[in-house]
């Protein structure tokens, strides 16, 4: 932390102390009204498909029954809001502050408690009462909301710890109130309950005095503005409200700047957070538009990009990079599980920027689209459009964020890394993984990214899911390429830097040839890692080639399959099988000659040969680890070969 940051978190340690000794009442609110309101026919606009679906989860939810993070759950009738179905732990109670939301074993594992209260499965039953006027969904919404305002008072227990937690909350409870708005007991629920909006009130107020700072700006500080901004905005009943609005909007604009690269990909590297901080935007907009307040153009710029270079990193099936950690979170959750988050970003990106030709097809459908676009003021005209270029070709290579996409034909998708070691001084959300790369073949995971798994109370995965054994580039002497100081926390970085990137081999917009990356990273010392690939398009090759420069020493080259791949293995070459769409596929791995392999899988002291689809999930999969020295002239050339 630099002296600002140290300065600023002395203040806040401050503020909590003031904070202990009085408690204020909210201000007295009268004659609150909601007007952030859907316009008319919003509803009526939901494709019906999405409304199934919707209503499916719906269903089940009233049923008592939903899943997190691995975990299925059968108590969501009524919820213990402390408890962790995983480790069968409750949260103490106590002041907000004393709280050691960390510790697993005095707390629980913190991300089943505080999912539930993000209550995103509440505006999924108010989005059900909506579509269907089913007052059975809004009575136990409403029934959850005084459940949870009862035993959560401001600033007792943990889910007053973190303010990304408050922030969505917020966010949530804005689309509950817009989506009840036809129920008769929306109002007592809301802007008529004092309980409410004591709760309301006392989450802006954490918000503004305890924003996140300096190494800890990352995708919460956005989550905290976005829900600020939305809350301010819709539930603007209190003397603070236009101070919180005016604040929330110029820290939304700064922190979506600072992490955002200039081509539009997110600056922590890790893609479920660009997604995450993309819809986050999107709501606050919404908001802001709805209720006729100014946004800076900026923002909107950002967003347009972020959507573009989504667009532009996805493979044939709509699936992004599996890079970083990823913990499922959401911005706003208005669909059923069933629906593909990224289409659904692609959908409102056009209905908000407007799709560019190169874009990939979106065939899905979804109802979050229809209900921000009816907020979002159009792209065009009312002096909205941002003052933007966009690229009239798919960019491959971005090269702030050290990342190119390699394309081939039958969908041969490969995501090279040679970009910086995540964001901010603490990198929180960063693996080891430089120089990595991911190959998929029609959507389908060959060389994987195994993916995250959990952040908290289980150090040895935690620490095997980020660490360069755990993805698919080179280990030298046993050792991470760049050296962690904890679960969130890196205390030195591997530097990259790509040499050559050149993806212009790829089939798919230029019919053939050979697409080429080389890079190299500084994160063993005096050895430096250089890694060459080529996809030639004739003959659905992949070639790797790992060299490095300095002493010999011990390697460990690692690579990953995908669940859904079989593999053979007879001395350095391993056969792959897979079916997609009930078709056979095959494709053929020639590992290097001069090191030793062996085949991994589902092992657990130490941890290898695991994938990890989401939080809190894992299961085996097949990992290829060849063990020998570098020194070699050659270097380690590898060669994957798909099948016709």
């Amino acid at each position: 932390m630099g002296p600002r940051e140290v300065a600023g978190r002395a203040g806040d340690a401050v503020r909590r102390r003031r904070w202990r000794s009085v408690l204020p009442e909210c201000p007295e609110v009268t004659g609150a009204r909601f007007t952030a309101v859907l316009p008319a026919g919003t509803i009526a606009a939901v494709p019906p498909d999405a409304a199934k679906r919707l209503v499916a989860d719906a269903d089940r939810l009233m049923a008592g029954h939903g899943g997190y993070f691995g975990v299925d759950r059968d108590d969501l009738a009524a919820p213990d809001w402390s408890y962790d179905p995983r480790t069968g732990r409750r949260a103490p109670w106590g002041h907000a502050f004393d709280v050691p939301y960390r510790d697993e074993d005095a707390v629980g594992d913190i991300k089943q408690i505080w999912e539930l209260s993000r209550h995103q499965y509440l505006t999924v039953l108010a989005a059900a009462y909506a579509l269907t006027g089913d007052e059975r969904y809004a009575e136990r919404v409403a029934a959850h909301l005084r459940s949870w305002w009862a035993v959560n008072a401001p600033l007792r227990g943990v889910h007053w710890t973190s303010g990304i937690e408050l922030g969505i909350r917020l966010l949530s409870w804005v689309w509950i109130r817009r989506l009840l708005d036809g129920w008769p007991g929306a109002a007592g629920l809301f802007e008529g309950n004092p309980v409410a909006l004591r709760q309301i009130w006392h989450h802006q107020r954490w918000l503004a005095a305890f924003p996140s700072r300096g190494s800890s700006a990352n995708n919460h500080v956005i989550a905290e503005a976005a829900g600020q901004t939305a809350a301010a905005c819709a539930f603007g009943w209190f003397p603070a409200s236009a101070r919180w609005r005016a604040d929330a909007l110029r820290s939304l604009e700064r922190q979506l700047r600072s992490n955002t690269f200039g081509s539009g990909l997110n600056r922590e590297l890790a893609t479920e957070y660009h997604g995450l901080v993309l819809e986050l935007g999107l709501a606050a907009v919404a908001e802001a538009d709805g209720a006729g307040v100014p946004v800076p153009a900026s923002v909107r710029e950002v967003l347009l990009r972020m959507t573009d270079a989504l667009a532009a990193v996805l493979d044939g099936r709509l699936r992004p990079p599996r890079q970083g950690d990823a913990d499922d979170g959401h911005g706003l959750v208005l669909d059923g599980a069933d629906t593909d988050r990224w289409a659904s970003l692609l959908a409102t990106g056009d209905a908000v920027f407007g799709r560019l030709a190169w874009w990939p097809a979106v065939t899905g459908t979804d109802v979050r689209t229809p209900l921000l676009a009816a907020l979002i003021r159009p792209y065009a005209g009312n002096g909205t459009a941002p003052a933007v270029s966009r690229p009239a070709r798919r960019p491959a290579h971005f090269a702030d964020a050290g990342m190119t996409i390699l394309r081939g034909p039958a969908g041969i998708w490969c995501r090279c890394d040679g970009g910086p070691h995540g964001f901010l001084s603490i990198a929180a959300h960063a693996h080891a993984d430089a120089l990595s790369v991911e190959v998929r073949h029609d959507g389908v995971d060959v060389l994987a990214d195994p993916g995250t798994y959990c952040y908290h109370g289980q150090p040895e995965w935690r620490r095997y899911f980020r660490s360069t054994l755990g993805h698919n580039t080179l280990r030298l002497d046993g050792a991470d390429q760049s050296v962690s100081g904890g679960p969130f926390l890196w205390t030195r970085g591997a530097r990259s830097r790509v040499l050559v990137a050149d993806p212009s081999g790829d089939s798919g917009d230029s019919g053939g040839g050979t697409a080429r990356w080389c890079a190299e990273h500084d994160g063993y010392g005096r050895s430096v890692h250089r890694r060459r690939v080529e996809l030639t398009a004739a003959s659905r090759e992949l070639r790797v080639v790992d060299e490095v420069r300095g002493p010999r020493r011990a390697a460990q080259l690692a690579f990953h399959l995908g669940p859904a791949i079989t593999a053979e293995l007879v001395g350095n070459r391993a056969a792959l099988t897979w079916t997609r769409d009930g078709e056979d596929r095959s494709a053929v791995l020639d590992l290097p000659g001069d090191l030793s392999w062996r085949a991994h899988r589902g092992e657990s002291d130490p941890p290898l040969g695991w994938y990890s689809a989401g939080f809190g999930r894992k299961e085996p999969a097949t990992t290829l680890i060849g063990t020998g020295f570098t020194g070699g002239a050659q270097g380690f050339t590898t060669v994957l070969t798909f099948h016709d």
